[in-house]
């Protein structure tokens, strides 16, 4: 049986959402989002769970979960990427500390989850790993709103895009209304990385590709790095990017207290 692996959680916490505003202190059950994704951090196993925040209101959030460290970053950051690479200065973690990039809009992410792509970093001795799940419907597959990845044999990453990459030829020319076969992954945006890795990560120039896809992942693959992608063992609900998430979010939560049931484990 393999050891556990040892790791730390960031979770990047803007206040400033355009399309949620104030979305990590949106309230989910009565509870803040950026709570949630903090005690989600923690059940996984997490030996360091922060969160890099630019307002004190976030901070404020936390209070009570006395092993969640708050980093009060710039709020003139222009990605998650750069925020979490401040965080990491700001906790001194050595170069090989492997960080977990946990986004603050993901309540719901199972902790088996968590840990898989801690592993899929150390197993797969890539640069950056991340993970994703089939495609299971046409809709989905078509949404730009979804990210997909194609995969090497090796299992590192070829190329994200919002288009339904692979194009099935024959296939779509005959339907579009269903897919034949598990030839589609949809990306879910957890990432691993060590603090060394990170922060040339955030130094690096955004690509001709990240800017057309507006991935930032594809930075990675554009400057030459390996980003490996693990099937997740465990279904990832979708995030919450918008007001309908979150109604739709409270709604399924309330199903599963009455039936009697917990959140994704």
């Amino acid at each position: 049986m393999s050891q556990p692996v040892d790791f730390v959680v960031a979770i990047p916490a803007r206040y400033a959402a355009s399309r949620l505003p104030g979305k990590p202190l949106r309230l989910l059950g009565g509870t803040p989002l950026v709570r949630h994704v903090a005690e989600r951090a923690l059940q996984a196993g997490a030996r360091e769970v922060w969160v890099a925040t630019d307002d004190t209101r976030i901070a404020d959030a936390l209070q009570g979960l006395p092993t969640v460290k708050v980093a009060m970053t710039d709020p003139g950051h222009a990605s998650g990427t750069d925020r979490l690479a401040e965080c990491a200065r700001q906790a001194g973690w050595s170069d090989d500390t492997l960080v977990v990039n946990l986004q603050g809009d993901e309540p719901f992410a199972p902790a088996d989850g968590i840990r898989a792509v801690a592993e899929a970093l150390v197993y797969s001795g890539a640069d950056m790993a991340t993970l994703a799940t089939p495609v299971e419907d046409a809709e989905t597959l078509f949404d730009p709103n979804v990210v997909k990845v194609v995969r090497q044999q090796n299992l590192d990453a070829l190329y994200f895009s919002r288009a339904p990459i692979p194009w099935d030829r024959d296939g779509f020319a005959r339907s579009r209304d269903s897919l034949s076969g598990p030839h589609w992954l949809r990306h879910i945006g957890i990432y691993a990385y060590r603090a060394g890795f990170l922060q040339r990560f955030a130094a690096l120039p955004p690509g001709r590709l990240e800017q057309l896809e507006s991935l930032e992942q594809l930075r990675v693959l554009e400057a030459g790095h390996r980003l490996s992608v693990a099937l997740s063992p465990a279904a990832f609900p979708p995030g919450i990017d918008t007001p309908a998430d979150l109604e739709r979010a409270e709604a399924w939560l309330a199903r599963r207290q009455i039936d009697g049931g917990t959140t994704v484990a």
